[in-house]
């Protein structure tokens, strides 16, 4: 079935409380959902589809402790580009979606054009990803990079 298209106007105060509840617990089951937002079962099985189907929520995950896998080490790597017409951003755009070690891009609007967030093992592993694959991503200029010593909050 297509996606609706919802947006933030079509939800109201039980579709907001669904939403706070999935992100606190993803599996909760629907019959306690219903509950904590003050519906029924049914209704909120309905709602939870439309929210779904509407793009609202794009999935599920699992949240893993990544300390326990050896993969706790973060860094926030600045990059520059040395170019920024669209073209140059869908080259490094597409570039960046091969890199697993990425978490997360996102361009800004600041003094550099993109913010990476990278997870690896440990600094040396960084430092690899950093020079071997970061840097020769399409159209890249210079990169900092900032280690997280602690998350406080994901």
């Amino acid at each position: 079935m297509p996606k609706t298209g919802l947006s933030a106007v079509d939800l109201d105060e039980h579709d907001r409380k669904i939403l706070k509840v999935l992100q606190a617990d993803g599996r909760i089951p629907v019959t306690a959902l219903a509950e904590k937002v003050g519906l029924s079962k049914t209704p909120c099985q309905v709602r939870l589809k439309r929210l779904v189907e509407g793009g609202v929520i794009r999935g599920f995950a699992a949240l893993v402790d990544y300390a326990r896998l050896g993969m706790d080490h973060v860094a926030f790597a600045e990059v520059k580009l040395s170019d920024t017409r669209d073209k140059a951003l869908a080259e490094f755009n597409a570039g960046v979606l091969r890199i697993p070690e990425i978490e997360e891009c996102h361009m800004i609007a600041s003094s550099f054009d993109y913010l990476l967030k990278v997870r690896t093992p440990d600094i040396r592993r960084y430092r690899t990803v950093l020079g071997e694959k970061i840097s020769s991503l399409p159209h890249v200029a210079s990169t900092s990079t900032f280690v997280a010593m602690e998350t406080v909050k994901e």
